[in-house]
């Protein structure tokens, strides 16, 4: 059985939905960021851990391309040109989206209150704006990448509802639709219930 150490409120969120998506059996350990469970596993400190055949793995993205390899499911094959564009649209996200309010948080929260510069979160919930309509113009259909539901999807609409999360504020009209139809799977709506569980 896989185990999922991590809070839902956060990326492991991702992870648990993958796990969803494939119906795969999941032990969930609750623990926050740098609580002592997490670091014996990760010197980081950082949330998802997850462990398989007792080998530990970190990073959400890292996860959920180990488990869609392995299950064969929600990704194009390693090595083909549209598993290419599906690491790409990926690491995009990551980049443009993920990052954005990774520093927003960081500069709420996280960081210490003396380096902290909360003067630059109506600049990042722009950026992000300007990102997310940059994502609507990839869509390509009920999915990113057309008809198939990839771990893109998954790191993408979990960003949105961080977003939501963040006050940072999702205008475009494609993406809304888009996300509103991928929060209404099933497997999302299991995870969901265990966040207000």
């Amino acid at each position: 059985m896989y185990k999922v150490f991590g809070s839902i409120n956060s990326r492991t969120f991702r992870v648990l939905w993958m796990l969803e998506e494939l119906d795969q059996t999941y032990e969930l350990i609750q623990a926050p960021p740098r609580s002592e469970v997490v670091m014996a596993l990760s010197p980081l400190g950082k949330i998802p851990v997850f462990q398989v055949d007792d080998v530990t793995i970190t990073d959400s993205t890292a996860i959920m391309t180990y488990l869609a390899d392995r299950h064969g499911k929600l990704t194009f094959p390693a090595g083909s040109i549209e598993r290419a564009r599906q690491d790409a649209l990926s690491n995009m996200i990551l980049d443009e989206l993920d990052a954005v309010l990774w520093t927003a948080a960081r500069h709420s929260f996280v960081l210490p209150e003396d380096k902290r510069v909360p003067e630059a979160k109506p600049s990042l919930a722009w950026e992000f704006g300007r990102n997310v309509d940059r994502l609507a113009g990839l869509l390509e259909g009920p999915f990113l990448m057309g008809d198939r539901m990839t771990i893109a999807d998954i790191i993408a609409v979990h960003c949105l509802n961080w977003a939501h999360a963040a006050k940072f504020p999702v205008e475009n009209e494609a993406i809304l639709g888009y996300a509103k139809s991928m929060r209404a799977r099933d497997a999302f709506q299991r995870v969901k219930a265990l966040v207000e569980g």
